[in-house]
């Protein structure tokens, strides 16, 4: 964790390659936060999943936390984790990457607008 403010004003470029003027800095959340993000996830999503993986660099921590609840099951899917949703351009490109011929399911705990796709998030902003 580092010593910033969850949410940040300040210009950045978004992974889809997106100009955004405010930033949520998921650095910020703890490894306990994480624990208890990924359980509010499992309380949610109560299908089973055999392995948990973060998108680089965001969701590694979300992906190790969910982890804690994997079956190991190869009849179950994989979960795709990730910390923000924007586009949804990061869980196409690593979904095609490493799992295209996998059955996967995708959470992730912010989304900037409302996810498409099969990506389910905590929190949504209005839109």
């Amino acid at each position: 964790m580092i010593d910033t403010d969850l949410f940040r004003q300040c210009d950045f470029i978004s992974h889809a390659g997106i100009p955004m003027s405010w930033k949520i800095e998921c650095d910020a959340i703890s490894d306990e936060e994480w624990i208890t993000l990924a359980k509010m996830i499992r309380d949610t999503e109560r299908r089973p999943w055999r392995q948990a993986v973060g998108i680089p660099r965001g969701g590694v921590a979300l992906g190790k936390a969910l982890d804690a609840y994997s079956t190991g099951n190869p009849d179950h899917p994989i979960m795709i984790a990730d910390d923000v949703y924007t586009t949804g351009t990061s869980f196409i490109e690593f979904k095609e990457e490493f799992y295209a011929d996998v059955a996967t399911m995708e959470w992730c705990v912010f989304a900037r607008k409302p996810t498409m796709l099969k990506v389910k998030a905590l929190f949504t902003m209005a839109s």
